[in-house]
């Protein structure tokens, strides 16, 4: 049997290395979403329930198991999913300030959802089948206005994404100032991000579908590498530049609108996430992709942990908290980006 190349076992090591510390982070934000919450409780009891000891606190029991565990579960995937698509579009786009939504994939969700809302539809599986259908729209729309005989430039891309995006925020603006009763409130969490609805049937229908994406962009790793290097270069060295382009904005638009479609909108996660593990372990994606989908899943986690702990009463949608920690985060990357 072949041996494997020697330079093949630095980077293995590395893939393990931050796997594993990134793992151990999202464990430790797992237990605390699991720990935390408006209940009552010391860690005892937190750890006496997670060891199988339910009948001891039956009542903190069902809390954690139907309550907490579903939504940390989503936030996790949610946040994986969001992280990881930002890195696929920084890397074709190669702008480190892309993010998910910079092809218009989540004004086309928000506006399919809010057309599944004031129809009446229910909230699964009516209103995210119509914001997949919308993001699904966009994102051919906007294929075809940057679609070349040669491959899909970079710039064009970005331009026809912003253009749809302000098109599809026109048409939300719109739709809300038809909006007058208690549909508006609906509307309105949704667009600013919600993790309060899930479930674990709701969970396991995102998981599904999203590990063979996973499987698929780290798969692509090494091409998104190459790409890096600029179309000229890849073409050279053997990379499809426009099939790879094409495969990895389909896979990612794809996840991110299964996942807004659920969620509603959360910004800025995959500016902030990618951003934040490139500067820690480098450029080189095939590290990036497990450390983004760890890294990614337990920030969600933390950010919702703060959304439902910060308000005395009640909680805030999770995406005020990803827009206020990602926001300025942007500011800071667009000054250094124009040194």
């Amino acid at each position: 049997m072949k041996a494997a190349a020697p330079h093949a076992y630095p980077i293995l090591k590395r893939i393990l290395a931050v796997s594993l510390l990134l793992g151990l982070l999202l464990i430790i934000s797992v237990f605390l979403g699991l720990s935390i919450g408006s209940t009552a409780q010391n860690i005892r009891q937190i750890l006496a329930v997670l060891a199988g000891h339910s009948d001891q606190y039956p009542t903190l029991s069902s809390i954690v198991w139907r309550i907490r565990l579903p939504r940390v579960l989503l936030a996790a995937l949610v946040g994986a999913t969001l992280s990881l698509g930002g890195l696929v579009f920084q890397a074709l786009l190669r702008n480190p300030l892309a993010e998910p939504y910079i092809l218009g994939v989540s004004g086309g969700s928000a506006v399919g959802a809010i057309i599944g809302i004031l129809l009446g539809m229910s909230p699964s599986p009516g209103v995210p089948f119509f914001a997949f259908a919308g993001s699904m729209a966009t994102l051919l729309l906007v294929l075809l206005i940057a679609s070349t005989r040669s491959a899909m430039k970079k710039d064009t891309l970005i331009l026809a994404g912003v253009m749809v995006n302000a098109f599809c925020s026109s048409v939300i603006m719109f739709l809300i100032s038809l909006t007058q009763d208690s549909r508006l409130h609906n509307i309105l969490f949704w667009l600013m991000g919600d993790l309060s609805m899930s479930d674990t049937h709701r969970t396991l229908m995102l998981l599904v579908p999203l590990l063979p994406c996973f499987a698929a962009i780290f798969l692509l790793a090494r091409p998104m590498n190459i790409l890096l290097m600029g179309e000229e270069m890849a073409a050279n060295m053997g990379v499809d530049v426009r099939i790879i382009t094409l495969v990895l904005l389909l896979i990612t638009s794809f996840m991110v609108s299964a996942v807004v479609c659920h969620t509603g909108l959360l910004g800025f996660v995959g500016l902030v996430m990618p951003h934040l593990l490139r500067l820690l372990f480098g450029p080189d994606h095939r590290v990036l992709v497990p450390a983004c989908i760890l890294g990614g899943g337990a920030y969600l986690i933390l950010c919702d942990l703060l959304a439902r702990s910060l308000p005395s009463q009640g909680e805030m949608p999770v995406g005020v908290i990803t827009a206020m920690v990602g926001a300025p985060l942007f500011i800071i990357l667009l000054r250094r980006s124009r040194r």
